[in-house]
């Protein structure tokens, strides 16, 4: 048999040679392999920071909305403005011209106001939201009347603003040029005597959606958003493991059922506007339920994250050894209760952590929501899942679209929530599964 010339060549290569031709194809490796690395850090570095840049950001849009300006002022509730019948009918009561008893007061600290303009100009630092909580002091207890009680009041957006600004010490032009001079000095004026600080916004917290920023708050959204997450919870769990547990212990294999299959791992891919134009379409206009509820929402959020839920059941199904289905059933269990007393509880750690993670998904969509009528501006807060609402995403873009420069912190200070909330889920979601998850 002829031996070829290469075969021949390289059989008479030198051992310095041959080690030569290593040592270079070794380098090579380990070139690449060390520049492979180098882009797989540089990659994640970069991530990371845009990820600080991204927090970064919101955070420091959004943690001044956590605190609210406030005047103190010394209200006078003259009965003859509240309740000139002295009748204490909760209806005049609250139908009264507060107003008159803040520019009252006002006008006590800055005497010198006056002309009209002046006038005008000092009402305008107080925010108009001022006149509900006299209004809710005076119906919590009438008693007050004609008697003098220290409210702090909340003070206007603009204002609330530049007493932010200047006490982060970034006061520019472009935030004080919305007061006036003379505005500016009683501000001044005001901050001299102790008459004005930044104390904690609880109305962000207590309070529902509202067109001034100083008033506005994300309660309403957060109870329509629990609202939404109970009714997808209590849908979605229940029938994405009972179809989990049809499809892989007791479905035969079939076209049938890899057509179910399929479409299932196809629904769970779909936009979710999709969802939200077949809510629009079968809930709303077909079943004829109210727009704006979180009822609604929660169907079209039921649909949406179904099929992850069904996805991840199967899997933690598929996870528990067949060893555990053999034993049961050879201690003479039935299959339903090899499935139920056996399988399901094993199972179960791995069906949570996939709920809470397609909960924190339906918790972060907005899409859905705006075709079926969330996006309206509701203030009231709602009272169940029937009372209109929005959603906590639906919230940040309503802000987000918003003119007033105010909106700008409340946006990312909603923002931060949601995230905390996601963060929240997601964490619950890995302490459930390195809790109860077991090695095989």
């Amino acid at each position: 048999m002829m031996v070829p010339d290469d075969d021949r060549s390289s059989r008479q290569l030198s051992p310095e040679e041959t080690r030569r031709r290593v040592d270079a194809s070794l380098r090579r490796r380990y070139r690449r392999e060390r520049l492979f690395r180098f882009y797989g850090l540089f990659s994640v570095c970069l991530g990371v920071v845009f990820l600080l840049l991204l927090f970064g950001t919101i955070i420091g849009n959004g943690y001044s909305a956590f605190r609210q300006s406030f005047i103190h002022l010394d209200i006078h509730f003259d009965a003859d403005v509240i309740d000139p019948d002295g009748a204490r009918d909760s209806d005049v009561l609250s139908v009264a011209d507060y107003s008159l008893l803040v520019k009252a007061a006002l006008r006590e600290l800055i005497p010198e106001a006056a002309s009209r303009a002046e006038r005008r100009e000092l009402n305008q630092l107080v925010s108009a939201g001022a006149i509900f909580s006299l209004r809710d002091t005076v119906m919590a207890d009438p008693q007050i009347l004609g008697q003098t009680k220290p409210l702090w009041l909340p003070l206007n957006s603009e204002v609330d603003l530049w007493l932010k600004a200047q006490a982060s010490g970034k006061v520019g032009a472009e935030v004080s040029t919305r007061l006036s001079e003379q505005q500016l000095a009683w501000l001044e004026r005001l901050q001299a005597g102790e008459r004005i600080e930044l104390r904690l916004n609880r109305a962000f917290f207590t309070s529902g959606d509202s067109r001034e920023p100083e008033l506005a708050g994300i309660w309403g959204a957060t109870k329509g958003s629990f609202f939404m997450l109970l009714v997808t919870l209590l849908l979605s769990f229940p029938l994405g493991v009972a179809a989990a547990i049809y499809l892989e212990e007791f479905a035969r294999r079939s076209w049938w059922v890899d057509v179910v299959e399929v479409n299932i791992n196809n629904l769970a891919a779909v936009p979710s506007i999709v969802f939200g134009l077949l809510g629009l379409a079968v809930f709303i206009n077909f079943f004829g339920l109210p727009r704006s509820a979180p009822l609604v929402g929660g169907l079209v959020l039921t649909l949406m994250t179904l099929p992850v839920v069904i996805i991840a059941s199967r899997a933690a199904i598929k996870s528990v050894p067949p060893s555990v289905r053999e034993a049961a059933l050879g201690i003479g269990a039935s299959p339903m209760q090899m499935v139920f007393h056996h399988v399901l509880p094993l199972a179960m750690p791995g069906m949570l952590t996939g709920a809470i993670i397609g909960m924190a998904r339906a918790l972060g969509e907005s899409a859905p929501l705006l075709m079926i009528g969330m996006v309206a501006f509701i203030v009231d807060v709602p009272s169940g899942p029937m009372s209109p609402s929005t959603a906590l995403p639906v919230q940040i873009y309503l802000w987000a679209d918003s003119p007033e420069r105010a909106f700008v912190e409340r946006t990312s200070a909603a923002i931060m929530v949601l995230l905390a909330f996601l963060l929240v889920m997601n964490a619950t979601a890995v302490w459930l599964r390195s809790r109860f998850e077991r090695r095989w």
